[in-house]
This record gives structure tokens, C-alpha cells and sequence, in this order.
């Protein structure tokens, strides 16, 4: 306390060792000091505890002078001083913005924050998942499904009310959604018990939604599969999704696409892989083969001396890019099958044959088993 021209005048603290932050706190940091403060010595948490309302009204002034750009700038150049010309900072808990403010810290622990009016609500999004076939996921396609989903209510309007009549204004908070309430030196707004925050309440209720404005229904729809797409490539439907309320949008249907495997082909990105059996002579003759393709049968040359799991390209047969950017190749990989069962006159030609060749006519296995010998002697 001291004496100024014989009036007896407190002496405050500074506002930033009130709240227990730096002089270089962001707004951020003084709005979470100023929570934990409130919290701790809110009078509803501390009835009758005159020294907790102290705290707290401490706080509160501290807050409304740090939280607001031009007053805290003030505040860094004259302290308390700024506002002594004004016959003392004091603090209004009605200061404008400062309601707002006080409704975002304590709206979560004490029921309360700002009016809570019927609004507009969007519907929520709704998720398909679709099973194709693979030359489906190549080529595209249309596709009609069904999917169960949210409308609005025909009979109300989506209203909720018999016939579809305006919703009554609540006479406990007057459409307020709130209901205010003194205790002490603070107003509380709690939400009303009434209308639950809505501001308005239904005296005849719809028969067919129940007052929800809103109804399951089977909605049936043709959508567009674009060439190209695969396993997890997922289709956005605006405004498929379920039905708003209170006049609000609809959301949307995402359809996810899941690709059957194929008998004879797999994909790698935007190319076909598809592998071909070929006999030990067509490998080593040479022939041509009728390969399969997304297209229909192409001819394919097979040089002589193929060896097993050579791969080749048919360009440009493969899977269409979806954003229309070319398309992919299709890759034959052909496998040399070696026969089970020989007949005499098979055995004795192969026989022959090996007499013939010899092992050094034989590069690839020489070389493997010349290798082998220089490891293991």
C-alpha cells in the first residue's frame, strides 16, 4: 500500500508475473496461462473463498490487458500507468470481445460458450466399397449401385415438424439457446434445458422421421469407372453422402475400388505381365505364338535360342493412364516347360542330341559350373 495526496492506493502486480509468463509470451501462451489460473481460482470452484476471487479477478484484468495487441503495447511502454489516466484499468466483464473470450476458456468446463442457435449441419460423408473386374479397372465402365444412406424427410422438409411447419421459438430462452443466470459478480450462460441449444422446439412432431427430419433410404445411383484405375483408387460423389439437417448440405459418397485378380495377366503401374509357356524346341528353334492380350490374341516372334524368362514388349497395349496420359505395355515372359513324360523314340532323340551338343556348346551351364569348380576346387 501507499499514499497518493492522501488516498490510501493499492499496488499491483505485473500482469505478466500474474499470469506466470515472459514478456515475449506469444498470445497463445498468455490464453493457456490465463486458463490454468481460471480454472484453479474460478469462484464456482472456490464458493465463499474471497481470497480465490481475488486470484481470479487478478487474473481476468491481467488477461484482458495482455490478450489485446494495442493494450499490452500500452501496457509494455507506461505500465499500470496507461490506464491510471482513466481513473484505474478496473475490469469489465462485459468489455466487447471479452464475453467471446471468457465463452471459449470455460465453454468446455462449465457448460456454457457462445449462443448455440439451430444451425445448418452438413451431412456426414459415406463410404462404397466396389469390387471390378480387372479388364473393368483397364477399361472402365458405368456401374449402378445402391447404397443406403440419409435423406431428407418428404413429409416434413427436413423440419422435423408435422406437415412441415415452422419450429416454435423456445419460451424458456426465447431462442436465445441459452439461459443466463447471476452468481455473484459473474453472469453464466448454461445451455437450455428446453431446447437443447437450438434455440427453437417442435410442437407437433413428424410421423414419418420422428422429428429428425431425416429417413433411411435405398438410394440407387450410376456412377463412371475411368480407364486405368486400380486397387484403392477411390471415387469422390459431392453431395452423395447423407442428408443435412436444419436446411445444411448433403456430404459425399466415396466409393473405394478394390480389382479382382486375373487368370492370366498381373499389373505392375500401367503395364500387363503375362507369362507364356513355350516348348524346349520353340525355344530353341525360334517360332511364333499366339500371345493374350487386354486386346484380344496378338502374334508374337519367338527367336530361336530363347532362353527361359526372356520378357517382350508389346508397346502401348498395356493399362490407359486415368488422367489420360498414355498407356502402359504389355510384357510376355515366357517360361521354357520342360516335358515329364518321354516317349522311347523322345528319350533317344534327346540322348542323341546331348552326344551331339556336348557340354561346351552349352555357355550359360559351363560357365555356372566353371564357376563352381573355382570356388570349391
Amino acid at each position: 500500500m501507499y499514499s497518493r495526496r492522501g488516498v490510501c492506493v493499492a499496488t499491483k502486480r505485473d500482469y505478466y508475473e500474474v499470469l506466470g509468463v515472459g514478456h515475449d509470451a506469444s498470445a497463445d501462451d498468455v490464453k493457456k496461462a490465463f486458463r490454468k489460473l481460471a480454472l484453479k481460482y474460478h469462484p464456482d470452484r472456490n464458493p465463499g473463498d474471497k481470497a480465490a476471487e481475488a486470484k481470479f479477478r487478478e487474473a481476468s484484468e491481467a488477461y484482458q490487458i495482455l490478450s489485446d495487441a494495442e493494450r499490452r503495447a500500452q501496457y509494455d511502454r507506461f505500465g499500470h500507468a496507461a490506464f491510471e489516466q482513466q481513473g484505474g484499468m478496473g475490469f469489465d466483464f462485459s468489455a466487447a470481445g471479452f464475453e467471446d473470450i471468457f465463452g471459449d476458456i470455460f465453454g468446455d468446463f462449465f457448460g456454457t460458450g457462445r449462443r448455440s442457435r439451430t444451425r445448418a449441419r452438413r451431412g456426414e460423408d459415406l463410404r462404397y466399397d466396389l469390387e471390378i473386374d480387372f479388364e473393368t479397372a483397364a477399361f472402365g465402365t458405368e456401374r449402378t449401385i445402391e447404397v443406403p444412406r440419409l435423406v431428407t424427410c418428404t413429409a416434413c422438409k427436413g423440419l422435423g415438424t408435422k406437415g412441415g411447419v415452422p419450429r416454435t421459438t423456445c419460451s424458456t430462452c426465447r431462442g436465445a439457446g441459452q439461459v443466463r443466470y447471476q452468481q455473484g459478480l459473474f453472469s453464466i450462460a448454461k445451455t437450455c434445458g428446453q431446447c437443447h441449444g437450438q434455440g427453437s422446439v417442435i410442437r407437433d412432431t413428424c410421423g414419418s422421421c420422428g422429428g429428425s427430419g431425416v429417413m433411411r433410404r435405398q438410394h440407387k445411383l450410376s456412377i463412371r469407372i475411368p480407364a486405368g484405375v486400380d486397387t484403392g483408387s477411390r471415387l469422390k460423389l459431392r453431395g452423395e453422402g447423407e442428408a443435412g439437417q436444419n436446411g445444411g448440405s448433403s456430404g459425399d459418397l466415396y466409393v473405394v475400388l478394390h480389382v479382382r485378380e486375373h487368370a492370366l495377366f498381373t499389373r505392375q503401374g500401367l503395364d500387363i505381365v503375362c507369362e507364356v509357356p513355350i516348348s524346349f524346341t520353340q525355344a530353341a528353334l525360334g517360332t511364333e505364338i499366339d500371345v493374350p492380350t487386354l486386346h484380344g490374341k496378338m502374334k508374337m516372334k519367338i527367336p530361336a535360342g530363347t532362353q527361359s524368362g526372356s520378357a517382350f514388349r508389346l508397346r502401348g497395349k498395356g493399362v490407359p493412364d486415368v488422367r489420360g496420359y498414355g498407356h502402359g505395355d504389355h510384357l510376355v515372359r515366357v517360361v521354357i516347360e520342360t516335358p515329364k513324360k518321354l516317349s522311347a523314340k523322345q528319350r533317344e532323340a534327346l540322348e542323341e542330341f546331348a552326344r551331339l551338343s556336348g557340354e561346351e556348346v552349352h555357355p550359360i551351364t559351363k560357365g555356372f559350373f566353371d564357376k563352381v569348380r573355382e570356388m570349391f576346387g
